[in-house]
C-alpha cells in the first residue's frame, strides 16, 4: 500500500476501540437528544464564550462521542450555561443539559464513581 501514494501517520489515526466512552454513555443516558446532534455548528455559531475564548459546543460533543475526552473538561469550564446554543439548535438539542452532565460524568469519573 505504501507505493498507493499516501501513507496514514499514526499521530492522525483515531483508535476508537481504545477511546473511553463512558461519558458519552452517561450523557446519552440522561439527556436523548444528544444523539440527534449533527454537528452543524449552530451552536458554536452563537456562542457567546466562543467569541472571546476558544470553545466549540461543536467540537465538544464530537470528542465526547469518539471517546477523545482528555482537552473536554478545559472547555467545559468555560461555558456560561447562557443556554443560546439550545435556542438556535434546528434539532432541538438541549445542549446545555449536555454541557451539565458531561461536567457531572467527568467528576464522577475522577471520583472513580462511573
Amino acid at each position: 500500500m505504501s507505493d498507493f501514494g499516501y501513507v496514514l501517520l499514526k499521530n492522525r489515526h483515531i483508535d476508537y476501540e481504545a477511546n473511553d466512552k463512558r461519558i458519552a454513555e452517561y450523557i446519552y443516558a440522561r439527556e436523548p437528544s444528544f444523539g440527534y446532534c449533527m454537528e452543524c455548528g449552530c451552536c458554536a455559531g452563537t456562542c457567546t464564550s466562543g467569541n472571546f475564548t476558544h470553545l466549540s459546543l461543536r467540537e465538544i460533543n464530537i470528542l465526547i462521542k469518539r471517546g477523545e475526552t482528555s482537552t473536554i473538561k478545559e472547555q467545559i469550564d468555560k461555558c456560561m450555561l447562557c443556554g443560546k446554543c439550545t435556542l438556535v439548535c434546528p434539532r432541538g438539542v438541549n445542549t446545555r443539559n449536555i454541557i451539565i452532565l458531561a461536567g457531572e460524568a467527568i467528576q464522577k469519573l475522577e471520583a472513580n464513581e462511573l
